[in-house]
């Protein structure tokens, strides 16, 4: 049953049953790579393990042609995967994450909850493939750190930590966001080259170029970067809504708008357009992956796009 909830974002409420936040990154991860038509790990960094006897109709590539010469026999190379990437996880923890926020309610389909779902399950991949996670959670400031280890109390760490981040706590709300000064201190705390992926809605009053400076300093320091730019689409960038009189309220601030969604619907929704268009372009302009995240969607497209990033680090 976990796998049903987890692969389908609309069945996400479901979750509340589970609280072993390892337990339900590993049912999603399994029945994920269950259903690939072939392993996304193949090929990855290898370490040769032994020769085994060439079968008649199989690929040549890994034939040792240098013990044919010496025996005229085909033997081909085993491997054994080992891989040594570094993953560093960043999760925006911003009150604009808590959208759509339901006052009250014990859990929510928000932008938070999703990037923790994903973030849980990136981990245990990458633990599958014996590589190494970390986690930076921000806000105004860096609210936790970790570099990337291996172990399983580390890990138990990492997983204890988005395991928070579910329950519900007044004082998330009101609080804001200082991605630039932040993403500066993770990539200066980020000593050894690694994968960072990082979560955010990318909202922040603060000048649209200096939070592509943050992020060129990443790359700058020879990192590579996934961002998942999460969003609830519907509402936040069509802004589909009942054509009635609504209350806006801004979780970073408390500021509040009233207003017909209607009336105004045609001219938002073309300068989020603009805004999500300059920001693909900026990032295409660094050489960082951008990833459209929208929590309605179906939890595998996530997954997919880090199987296609993780695939070009091998």
């Amino acid at each position: 049953m976990a796998m049903e909830y987890i692969t389908n974002l609309h069945n996400l409420e479901e979750f509340q049953d589970f609280d072993n936040l390892d337990l339900i990154a590993k049912e999603v991860v399994e029945g994920f790579i269950t259903g690939l038509h072939r392993s996304p790990f193949h090929g990855f960094s290898v370490e040769f393990s032994e020769h085994r006897q060439y079968n008649e109709g199989e690929s040549t590539r890994n034939i040792d042609w240098k013990l044919y010469g010496r025996s005229e026999r085909l033997y081909v190379k085993q491997f054994e995967e080992e891989t040594n990437l570094r993953c560093q996880l960043v999760i925006d923890t911003s009150s604009s994450m808590l959208f759509p926020f339901h006052k009250g309610k014990n859990f929510q389909l928000n932008k938070l909850s999703f990037s923790v779902y994903c973030s849980a399950a990136i981990i245990y991949m990458m633990r599958r493939q014996r590589d190494a996670s970390g986690l930076s959670l921000f806000s105004d400031k860096v609210d936790f750190h970790v570099e990337p280890r291996l172990s399983s109390v580390h890990l138990d760490l990492l997983y204890s930590q988005l395991s928070d981040l579910l329950k519900p706590d007044k004082a998330a709300l009101k609080r804001g966001t200082n991605a630039v000064e932040v993403l500066h201190q993770i990539a200066d705390n980020i000593h050894k080259r690694s994968m960072v992926v990082i979560f955010s809605d990318m909202i922040n009053a603060a000048n649209p170029d200096e939070i592509y400076q943050a992020l060129q300093h990443l790359r700058y320091n020879k990192h590579e970067v996934i961002l998942f730019h999460v969003s609830d689409k519907k509402h936040e960038e069509e802004l589909v809504y009942s054509n009635r009189p609504h209350r806006f309220v801004d979780l970073e601030t408390g500021e509040v708008i009233k207003l017909k969604p209607q009336e105004v619907r045609r001219e938002y929704a073309r300068v989020m357009h603009e805004m999500v268009n300059d920001l693909k372009l900026k990032c295409g302009q660094y050489h960082i992956d951008i990833i459209e995240a929208d929590i309605n969607d179906d939890f595998r497209h996530v997954l997919q796009s880090y199987l296609i990033k993780r695939g070009r680090l091998k």
